[in-house]
């Protein structure tokens, strides 16, 4: 755990894109990313599914699966802890380690609604315990990605993660850079950002002081986001133009795999 731990430099962000299956977890250790995080969208998507309606088991399968292929640290996504109570959540986090992950979050929204702050606090608690000096626990305030814009609830929230023992700790969808100085000024653990289209670069995120910098599911949706464009190509202007994106895919799945036949 520590090994990973110590690349959470706040004002240096560890850069920890999210790959959705092997082969993009590959491309982008290639691509000299020194840890990599899983994406319930991203992984959702490859199965046809929203994002919340893959299950714990294929998610699980999937982030070890990503775990094992890679030679750097996977944190994965594991939304809610799968489990309502906190020896659910403990739970989990042990079937985390044993999958040989370096990391896992865990968010204070069950699909619904947010948990009630002290109830969230059980149970980053006992997923902390779980986790012990084993793999890194991110705890994650979920207010501003669904659209709940309180920043004194989301820093209540987190303060109260890192008192119950969060390593990590995430608000994603904030997309200001004062709400993220605030953030990072009221808790002294490290802190994670989302990348948001409209939000701050790395830049400025690190001279603000951040410690972890992911992307969630903006790499997966781009890379369907190509597929749709080269589709609506191919079927409107019967045109090849898509084969720009197709030859930097290729060459570089190339350099990626090469050692993996």
């Amino acid at each position: 755990m520590s090994a990973f731990l110590d690349l959470h430099r706040p004002g240096d962000p560890l850069l920890c894109p999210n790959p959705w299956d092997i082969g993009s977890a590959r491309l982008l250790a290639s691509l000299g990313f020194t840890a990599l995080a899983t994406t319930s969208s991203g992984f959702a998507a490859t199965l046809g599914r929203l994002d919340g309606n893959a299950t714990p088991e294929d998610n699980l399968s999937s982030a070890a699966a990503i775990a094992a292929a890679v030679s750097v640290p996977v944190t994965a996504d594991l939304e809610d802890g799968y489990a309502p109570t906190p020896a659910g959540v403990a739970e989990t986090v042990r079937k985390a380690i044993g999958a040989g992950l370096g990391g896992c979050s865990i968010e204070d929204w069950d699909g619904e609604s947010l948990y009630p702050q002290d109830v969230a606090a059980e149970r980053v608690q006992a997923a902390a315990r779980a986790a012990s000096d084993e793999i890194v626990l991110t705890a994650r305030a979920e207010n501003a990605v669904h659209g709940i814009d309180d920043l004194d609830d989301t820093i209540a929230r987190l303060r109260a993660f890192e008192a119950a023992g969060a390593h990590v700790l995430y608000a994603p969808g904030l997309d200001r850079i004062d709400d993220i100085r605030a953030v990072i000024n009221s808790v002294s653990r490290p802190v994670n950002v989302l990348m948001r289209p409209d939000g701050p670069t790395v830049p400025e995120l690190a001279a603000a002081g951040v410690a972890r910098i992911t992307v969630g599911g903006a790499f997966a949706f781009a890379a369907l986001g190509a597929l749709t464009e080269a589709a609506n190509e191919l079927r409107d202007l019967g045109t090849t133009g898509y084969t720009r994106l197709s030859a930097i895919g290729q060459q570089a799945a190339t350099r990626a795999f090469s050692n993996h036949d």
